[in-house]
C-alpha cells in the first residue's frame, strides 16, 4: 500500500443514513433555504440545524418529521420546552400536519407526537423511528442528566434532528454532545481527534491549529450553521432585524457591614448577596419603566424575591415562577404570545427558550445572572426575524453587579466571534453538502490479510 493510499484510508469518509427526496416534495410554504436544509437533513438522516432564532426551525422540524413518517411509517417524537409544544402544534397546521400532544406513552398516537423535556421518562424510545429536539442546546452540558438520558435512550433511533440557535454558547467543544447524540462521534473521540489540553488544566481543551479546517469540515457534514439566509447564498429579504437598543441603568448599592463604600462584587457569593441587598431599588426602577408605558413588556428576573416584588409593584402583570403548575406556565406564555397579557414576569430559565414573542418589543432585566445563553435567548424572544419594531432592552443592575455585566459583555463578544467563525468556516462545506447531502463517518478500508505470529497459534495450529 502506498503512503498516499494509507492516508486516504485514515480519512473520515462520507456515507449517508437517510433518504433523498425531490425539492418539490417539500411543502411550498417553506422558504427556499428551508427546503434545502430539510432536504439535506433528510438525506443525512441524523443531523443538526444550528440556525438563528426566527429562521423557521419549527416549520423545518415539522416538515422533517412529516417526511420521515411518510417515508418509513415509523412514529416520530418531538421534544420541546414547556409551552413551545402548543406553539409547534399551531405552526404545524400551516402545512397540514396534525401533531398529537402526549403526557406519557399511553397517550401517543400513530404519527407525530410532541411532549416536553420534563416528561421524557414517560416514553418508550423503541416506539419511535425518529426524534426531533427543539432547543437542543439542552445537550450542551457534559454532566447534564437530561443529556445522558436523551443520548442513551435514543441511541438506536434511526432518524434524529437537533435544532437550536445556541449549540455551543461557551465553547466549541460543547458541539461534541450534539455529535454524540446524533451517533456521529463520541465526545471523547472528538476531543482526542481535534482538541488538545490547554496547559496543565485537563478540564480545558483547545482546538488544534492544524486541525481547524478539518474540524469545521467535519461539523458541516452533520450540522448546518446559519445566522441569516445569505450565509448560504440565499436572499435576506424579510430577515433584516430592526434596531436593538440596550439601556443600562445602574442603581446605588448599600455598603456592606463594616465598609464605608459599596464595592463591585467578584465572587459568586458576593454577587448573590449583592443582588439580594439591592433588589428593592432595581424592582422600583423596573416597575417605574413598565407602569409609565402602554407597551407590552417582558420582565426578566433571577431571584424569587425579585419576582414576588415585581408582581406586587406592576399592576395586572402575570408572574410565572418555577413552583407554578405546568398548566399555569404554559397558559401564561401562550396568552402573552397572543397579546392577551400586557406584562409577563419570569426567569429566563423558565420562559426564555423557544417561544415567539414578537408581539412585544420591550423588556427589562432586573439584574443579570452569569449565564450568557439565558440572556441571549431571553433577548431573542422579541428581537428575532419577524419583529417589525426596534427592540428596547433595559438592563437594571446595582453598583455591586458591575463584574456580572462585564462578564456577560465578554461572553457576548466571545459568542459573536464563535458564531461568525462557525458560519465562516462551515458555509462553503454546508453549501457543498446541501448539493451532495452526505454524512461523514470513519470507514476503515483494509486491503491485506492479517498475518498471525506463530507464537500466538496453539500447538494444534488453531488461532
Amino acid at each position: 500500500m502506498s503512503y498516499q493510499k494509507f492516508l486516504e484510508c485514515k480519512k473520515i469518509k462520507h456515507i449517508q443514513s437517510g433518504f433523498e427526496i425531490d425539492r418539490d416534495q417539500i411543502h411550498s410554504i417553506l422558504f427556499d433555504y428551508q427546503k434545502d436544509l430539510v432536504k439535506w437533513a433528510l438525506k443525512i438522516g441524523r443531523a443538526a440545524l444550528f440556525t438563528m432564532t426566527g429562521t423557521g426551525k419549527t416549520l423545518m422540524q415539522v416538515e422533517y418529521a412529516r417526511q420521515v413518517y411518510g417515508k418509513t411509517g415509523g412514529n416520530i417524537l418531538i421534544l420541546a420546552p414547556l409551552a413551545v409544544s402548543a406553539q409547534t402544534i399551531r405552526e404545524a397546521v400551516k402545512i397540514g400536519v396534525t401533531i398529537n400532544y402526549a403526557h406519557n406513552q399511553k397517550e401517543t398516537k400513530p404519527g407525530i407526537t410532541i411532549t416536553n423535556y420534563e416528561r421524557i421518562d414517560n416514553f418508550t424510545p423503541e416506539y419511535f423511528s425518529g426524534i426531533v429536539l427543539d432547543e437542543s442546546s439542552i445537550l450542551k452540558s457534559f454532566d447534564s442528566s437530561t443529556r445522558t438520558i436523551l443520548t442513551d435512550k435514543f441511541k438506536q433511533t434511526p432518524y434524529k434532528l437537533a435544532c437550536t440557535a445556541t449549540p455551543a454558547p461557551n465553547d466549541f467543544m460543547e458541539l461534541g454532545n450534539h455529535a454524540e447524540f446524533l451517533n456521529v462521534m463520541s465526545r471523547t473521540e472528538m476531543l482526542s481527534m481535534f482538541f488538545v489540553h490547554d496547559g496543565g488544566d485537563t478540564s480545558k481543551w483547545r482546538l488544534k491549529g492544524h486541525a481547524r479546517d478539518k474540524f469545521w469540515e467535519w461539523c458541516a457534514s452533520w450540522a448546518a450553521i446559519l445566522s441569516k439566509p445569505s450565509d448560504l447564498g440565499y436572499s435576506d429579504e424579510g430577515f433584516i432585524l430592526p434596531e436593538l437598543r440596550t439601556h443600562e441603568i445602574v442603581t446605588p448599592s448599600e455598603a456592606p457591614d463594616g465598609m464605608l463604600f459599596a464595592f463591585e462584587a467578584q465572587t459568586l457569593e458576593e454577587r448573590r448577596l449583592g443582588r439580594q441587598s439591592s433588589f428593592k431599588g432595581r424592582v422600583e426602577r423596573a416597575a417605574d419603566i413598565v407602569n409609565k408605558s402602554d407597551d407590552r413588556f417582558l420582565v426578566w428576573c433571577d431571584l424569587n424575591i425579585e419576582s414576588d416584588a415585581l408582581r406586587k409593584a406592576i399592576p395586572g402583570c402575570v408572574e410565572v415562577k418555577g413552583s407554578d403548575s405546568q398548566e399555569h406556565k404554559e397558559k401564561s406564555m401562550l396568552d402573552f404570545s397572543a397579546g392577551k397579557i400586557k406584562c409577563l414576569v419570569s426567569k429566563p430559565s423558565i420562559c426564555g427558550f423557544g417561544m415567539n414573542f414578537q408581539v412585544c418589543h420591550k423588556m427589562v432585566f432586573v439584574g443579570l445572572s452569569d449565564s450568557f445563553e439565558q440572556y441571549f435567548q431571553a433577548v431573542r424572544r422579541c428581537w428575532r426575524f419577524g419583529q417589525k419594531k426596534p427592540v428596547d432592552v433595559y438592563v437594571i443592575t446595582s453598583e455591586a453587579e458591575g463584574a456580572v455585566v462585564k462578564n456577560i459583555k465578554r461572553k457576548e463578544r466571545d459568542a459573536m466571534v464563535m458564531i461568525n467563525s462557525m458560519v465562516e468556516y462551515t458555509k462553503s462545506f454546508v453549501m457543498d453538502n446541501l448539493k451532495k447531502a452526505v454524512k461523514l463517518d470513519r470507514t476503515y478500508c483494509p486491503d491485506k490479510s492479517i498475518i498471525i505470529p506463530a507464537w500466538l497459534k496453539s500447538e494444534k495450529g488453531e488461532n
